[in-house]
């Protein structure tokens, strides 16, 4: 198991990536309260468990995803929990073909690594290139437990907070889909 630190309600001393410090800064511009830990590098699911535990929530599931010519492009938010299809995201979506995008798309595109895929990459996308999809089962949790931006960081913020002022922020409209 991974070591998570105790929750503070504070941002970093320090950020390791432009993603990370505009996630911190946009959380005190819109006033959203959140608890954060600090942990050993989590990619998996499995890691996101002891961190569940410490912070009392359910940590989401973030996939990046691309359409066969890497023209498209989805952040996929759904519960940890919940097995991934490509067929049954395809068919919520009307496209064909979805796939994980590659680690370079990832990074230049969303600012992050493979296991730290975020909605706060919502923040580096003014371009709007980035289509946020979310499972609508993850609208029924009271709270939306992500990474901030790396694999050694992550919160819990309310869901609402990220949905009606965080989405809004960002000037992205996801689209709610059942899977």
């Amino acid at each position: 198991m991974i070591h998570v630190s105790e929750p503070v309600t504070t941002a970093p001393e320090s950020c390791s990536s432009e993603l990370q410090k505009r996630v911190y800064k946009a959380l005190a511009d819109l006033n959203i309260p959140y608890k954060r830990v600090d942990t050993e590098e989590a990619i998996t699911m499995e890691d996101c468990r002891a961190i569940d535990e410490k912070l009392d929530m359910k940590t989401v599931k973030t996939l990046f995803l691309t359409n066969r010519h890497k023209t498209v492009f989805y952040l996929f938010i759904t519960v940890g929990d919940k097995p991934f299809s490509t067929k049954d995201f395809a068919a919520a979506m009307n496209v064909s073909r979805p796939s994980f995008a590659p680690a370079e798309l990832l990074q230049s595109i969303a600012g992050t690594t493979v296991g730290a895929a975020t909605v706060f990459s919502a923040l580096l996308d003014e371009d709007r290139d980035i289509q946020i999809v979310i499972d609508k089962d993850v609208l029924s949790e009271e709270w939306y437990g992500c990474s901030d931006g790396t694999t050694t960081g992550y919160m819990k913020v309310k869901t609402d907070d990220i949905l009606h002022k965080l989405l809004p922020y960002t000037k992205h409209t996801p689209a709610i889909i059942e899977v």
